[in-house]
């Protein structure tokens, strides 16, 4: 198979599809060009050598990734933006190197239309999101930013993850651009319009599936406060300062009848379990509002600290917590110190602190409402999500604290997470920070009232609660392993009967790299 583009060019069209994939992403959340940037990766996949794939995929992600997650700058500075970029990239070409390799054998296995057409682009699809499972989950629990499908959330295409989830959807999004390409390079298909036609009324079959019906089951009155102290990790502050914040933003709802109130990951600095000042300032508010609070800190237990949620109740106390269950590794601990400290000793030193993962389940019962409790970057977790609905939450809570990226793009990108674990669940999400954007959304992924970033201020909505359980939450992740296992299964069929054709020769190599 020769290349439609030579080597160059790929390299080329590879370091321009980063920063047009990641324009698919809020901030700017051009949604189509998430399918143009899977295209435009794809093209220049097909022909390539196999050092060619890996050279081409790893440019192509490195590109992505650097304009992506350079929000990391701001928190840890250039040398963990690029360690972790390095690292994502490295997979994807090896992702990439499989997709060239699919290019190549699938064809000759199948050389029907059938084969090139029908089997080849599902076979790229779910190599793809076998990739991106992969980085999901591993190593030290994985980075799931910048999967296709959380380019999504405001688009045609979002409904689609109740049905399918969230590995689901990138698999559909990879399919159907495959299958565009694939169609177009078709050499059977002899009308012109056909070529066009048909990837058209493929993508209206996929918009054609309904959205999952929300049936509610009553609402809740929720408060969620927005305190806008300086939250971040170098911020200057005095103790106590974030907890005064967010009691001064919540002082205005004193009279407002709530079922419970709701502050961000490190709404009270001072851990109440602990410090009798923080807990009766939470006591105070809870008496007076007449509600329990959910309130983000930083515990200790034997020795051991912890990122957690606790379940507010006066004169009780906490009636119930939830440990983040995936610290966030060189950002809230550090594995393998040892290890990793002698290449970066001065920014290995300033994680001193080192988080314990949690072990208790992620639901509190309040007064009868189950809250499913999302810490921060939990909510990219795909597993957590299914287990608070399997737990019975009818409501999410999704605290976060994004002090530390400013005004970056990583709010409003894991704002839209938020969006799609909202719809993927058909639950309602209350997603509170410490400095904003802060928004409570629907089951169908509406915005429902909204805080913006860097004002102190709070929402009160009577949100929809739901008890259904969607396709996507029902099927767990075996969605993900069907398609990931289809793929790797389909390729690794090809290459065992591939035909003498499509055996490497010793002839002249393929000038197209």
């Amino acid at each position: 198979m020769r290349p439609p583009v030579p080597l160059v060019a790929a390299l080329l069209l590879a370091a321009g599809s980063g920063p047009v994939l990641d324009a698919g992403f809020p901030d700017l959340g051009i949604w189509p060009l998430a399918f143009v940037g899977i295209g435009i990766i794809l093209i220049s996949l097909i022909g390539r050598s196999a050092w060619g794939a890996l050279l081409v995929g790893f440019v192509a992600s490195v590109s992505f990734y650097l304009v992506h997650i350079s929000w990391i700058t701001l928190y840890l500075g250039d040398v963990p933006w690029l360690a972790l970029s390095i690292l994502q990239s490295i997979f994807f070409a090896l992702g990439a190197l499989l997709i060239t390799l699919a290019f190549r054998w699938i064809p000759n296995v199948w050389p029907t239309a059938l084969g090139r057409v029908g089997l080849l682009p599902i076979v790229i699809a779910g190599l793809w999101t076998a990739r991106e499972a992969l980085v999901s989950t591993w190593p030290y629990g994985g980075f799931a930013w910048g999967r296709v499908a959380l380019s999504q959330s405001e688009s045609p295409f979002a409904p689609l993850v109740a049905w399918v989830g969230v590995s689901g959807l990138s698999f559909v999004m990879v399919w159907l651009v495959a299958f565009l390409l694939q169609f177009l390079r078709e050499p059977e298909v002899t009308v012109p319009s056909l070529r066009l036609l048909a990837p058209a009324a493929a993508v209206a079959v996929v918009l054609a599936l309904p959205a999952w019906p929300v049936v509610e089951r009553g609402t809740s009155t929720i408060a969620a406060v927005q305190g806008n102290a300086k939250a971040g990790y170098f911020d200057e502050r005095e103790p106590g300062d974030i907890l005064a914040a967010q009691a001064s933003a919540t002082l205005p709802l004193i009279g407002t009848p709530v079922d419970m109130i709701v502050w961000p990951e490190n709404g009270t600095d001072l851990d109440p379990t602990r410090e009798p000042q923080a807990a009766s300032v939470l006591d105070y508010l809870g008496a007076q509002a007449q509600a329990p609070i959910i309130a983000g800190t930083i515990t200790e237990r034997d020795g051991r600290f912890y990122n957690t949620s606790l379940l507010w109740e006066t004169q009780t106390g906490p009636v119930d917590h939830y440990d983040k269950r995936h610290p966030v590794p060189f950002g809230e601990y550090v594995p393998d110190r040892d290890f990793w400290e002698p290449f970066a000793p001065d920014l290995i030193g300033l994680i001193g602190r080192e988080y314990t993962p949690g072990t208790v389940d992620n639901v509190f019962n309040v007064n009868g409402v189950i809250a499913g409790i999302s810490i921060c970057f939990d909510i990219v977790d795909d597993a957590l999500t299914r287990e608070a609905v399997d737990r019975g939450a009818q409501v999410i809570i999704a605290q976060t604290n994004n002090a530390d990226f400013g005004r970056t793009d990583e709010n409003q990108q894991q704002l839209a997470i938020a969006r799609l674990r909202a719809i993927e669940s058909s639950r309602s999400l209350v997603n509170i920070s410490t400095v904003g954007t802060s928004q409570m959304i629907g089951p169908d992924g509406a915005t429902l009232t909204e805080i913006p970033a860097y004002e102190p201020g709070h929402m009160v909505y009577d949100v929809p609660l739901v008890s259904e359980v969607t396709p996507a939450m029902a099927a767990g992740g075996h969605m993900e392993s069907f398609v990931s296992y289809f793929g790797l299964l389909a390729l690794g069929v090809a290459m065992l009967l591939r035909t003498k054709n499509g055996r490497p020769h010793r002839g002249r190599p393929n000038s197209g790299g």
